[in-house]
């Protein structure tokens, strides 16, 4: 049995007192609630109870694909969730085209930003990290990312700010949760979250005609924190990210921060994704510059005064190669190995950079000791 709020009546048959804090931990794991007075009423009733469990049906869309690990998405989705028509949207919210991201003329552009422009970067960039906190409170063991999308969806609009992976090219939720093997763009469903996962989750909020992206790794209960490989990975993420940042400033290149992301994560026996990268964000939620997490790529450009962009370093224990599940977002390392992210959004300043979705002193989660445990073989460069 479960321990969680009591939730009025309780479920059993037989019975006409008030719950205590006793659920039935099948339900919790469907996300049903039935919550009992004693542990004797749930084994007296269990006959007529576990009825409960088939009337709610959850499934795997997605049968026959050969997934990679351990995790299935469980649906079905949640309805769309809706937003007040006072909220400003952008381009895309309609019709999931982000038409403006696809003029060459602003796409490919490394747009500098005027001080009222700045101001505004900075104002959406403190709401969103102030919208991840209160997911990253949320995510414990028990509940699911569909919850988490709920969570966040709601904050939004409590900051009068658009959620901006909402219909982005047609993305069905307000956040993307990413648990264990999981790279980036998870879709929240119905998964319960259990004690061991990791999980990234990354917030994007639109305010005021800008948009502000971070993303941080938590550590789902305690044995999370206490498995050295997901300390590892989650770690060297950080790690890698505050390293790159220490790089910018006027004059960087902008395949300088993979050679250190690179360098940091093989010393620490991880590989890097290769696939996604860090990019330019202001009006537009993806646009120039693009920053490679990994060593030795070509991008090009440099970084001045006035620019804004991510850098969001994606480390596994494994294979830097991903695959795509059907639902044609949800990427997942190729050989099902637990990956990490950690994401800024930047402004380069005259002398350096701003770190604009800066943790605040009481922002959840944060780093832990790295475990003395024998390191596996290098990732990077497995298949």
């Amino acid at each position: 049995m479960s321990t969680e709020k009591p939730k009025g009546p309780c479920s059993g048959n037989d019975c006409d007192k008030e719950a205590e804090d006793l659920q039935c931990p099948k339900c919790q794991s469907l996300g049903i609630e039935s919550y009992f007075c004693t542990q004797e009423c749930f084994k007296r009733n269990w006959g007529t109870h576990k009825a409960v469990h088939k009337s709610k049906s959850f499934y795997n869309p997605f049968p026959t694909f050969p997934f990679t690990g351990s995790l299935r998405p469980v649906y079905p989705l949640s309805a769309t969730r809706q937003l007040p028509d006072s909220i400003r949207r952008p381009d895309y919210a309609k019709d999931g085209i982000p038409r403006s991201e696809q003029s060459p003329v602003t796409r490919n552009k490394l747009k500098i930003l005027s001080k009222e422009e700045q101001e505004g970067m900075r104002k959406v960039c403190r709401l969103a990290r102030e919208v991840l906190d209160i997911a990253a409170a949320a995510a414990k063991p028990g509940v699911t990312t569909d919850y988490i999308d709920e969570i966040v969806h709601k904050a939004c609009i409590e900051r009068n700010s658009y959620p901006s992976p909402l219909n982005y090219c047609h993305f069905p939720k307000s956040v993307c949760t990413s648990p264990n093997e999981i790279i980036c763009h998870g879709i929240p469903d119905n998964r319960v979250l259990v004690d061991g996962d990791i999980l990234n989750i990354d917030v994007t909020l639109y305010h005021g005609g800008f948009h502000g992206d971070l993303n941080e790794t938590y550590y789902i209960g305690s044995r999370a924190r206490a498995d050295p490989d997901s300390v590892r990975v989650v770690e060297t993420a950080r790690e890698c990210l505050d390293k790159s940042i220490e790089l910018v400033k006027p004059g960087m290149l902008f395949r300088d921060p993979g050679n250190v992301i690179e360098k940091h994560a093989k010393s620490r026996n991880c590989g890097v994704i290769r696939t996604y990268c860090g990019h330019g964000i202001n009006q537009l939620f993806h646009c120039a510059p693009n920053v490679p997490h990994y060593a030795k790529s070509k991008a090009v450009g440099t970084a001045k005064p006035g620019m804004c962009f991510t850098i969001e370093p994606m480390i596994s224990l494994g294979s830097y190669r991903d695959k795509t599940w059907p639902d044609d977002w949800t990427s997942a390392t190729v050989d099902g190995s637990r990956t990490a992210q950690f994401e800024h959004t930047l402004l380069v300043t005259e002398t350096g950079v701003e770190i604009l979705t800066a943790r605040f002193p009481n922002s959840p989660g944060g780093s832990v000791p790295m475990p003395e445990a024998k390191m596996e073989e290098k990732g990077e460069g497995k298949d």
